[in-house]
């Protein structure tokens, strides 16, 4: 398989403007996230598609190639699907540019998902033990089947614990998908759905559209960078 990573990069986010071109480490969070990904050696290429040209300067001196968008996107996935749409790769991997500690071995198992020809669209999820992120809205959690495929995605609690005396274990969706290249184009022929515009996450486009997403547990240690209180958790995790 050929297999391409695709950061994409909007200068604008509503809860953090320019979050992208803040400095963690020593570098933007945009860098960092594209040299992991580098690092991995599990791609063909690596790819950011932005919307700006300070992103473009900004990945560009580390020797990177940037897609430019022609278009406004409702989703990082749109964005990433207009500059796939002509080139010739198998699996694309959607990097979200605000998630700079995602690991080779992370990378390395949802590729491994693609060995199975049922799966058409794999992610992330971690356990979540810390109950203000069970609780949090700005933690997108999902609920999986027996076999690891996804049920649902929300920012509120799921499943919801009515029956007290019962363990759950509840589930972080982390922001790392890979597509097969003919899911991700059938994913734009698609209109917004009614739970995406409500929860405001783009996967539930694929579940309302009766695609199941296969869901990779991991132990991720990192941040996905949302809030400035985020950066400041992420620079105290940095070596």
């Amino acid at each position: 398989m050929k297999k391409i990573a695709m950061i994409p990069a909007r200068y604008a986010a509503s809860r953090f403007p320019a979050k992208l071109m803040q400095p963690l480490g020593g570098k933007t969070v945009i860098a960092q996230t594209y040299l992991a990904a580098v690092r991995s050696g599990l791609f063909d290429e690596v790819v950011v598609v932005s919307d700006t040209d300070i992103i473009r300067t900004e990945i560009e001196q580390y020797g990177g190639r940037v897609i430019m968008s022609l278009g406004q996107h409702e989703s990082g996935t749109d964005r990433i699907a207009e500059a796939a749409a002509d080139l010739d790769v198998d699996v694309i991997v959607n990097v979200q540019g605000d998630t700079p500690f995602v690991t080779t071995e992370q990378l390395r198992l949802l590729l491994e998902q693609f060995n199975d020809p049922a799966v058409q669209v794999a992610s992330l999820m971690q356990v979540l033990r810390d109950e203000a992120m069970i609780t949090n809205p700005n933690c997108v959690k999902v609920c999986v089947d027996k076999n690891n495929n996804s049920l649902f995605f929300s920012r509120s609690v799921i499943p919801y614990p009515r029956a007290t005396d019962i363990a759950i274990t509840h589930h972080k969706h982390i922001g790392v998908y890979a597509f097969r290249k003919k899911a991700l184009m059938e994913f734009t022929t698609w209109p917004m759905s009614p739970l995406e515009a409500a929860e405001k996450i783009e996967c539930l486009r694929f579940l309302e559209n009766g695609v199941q997403l296969r869901m990779v547990l991991t132990d991720y240690v990192g941040v996905e960078i949302d809030t400035p209180e985020d950066l400041e958790k992420a620079a105290k995790l940095l070596p």
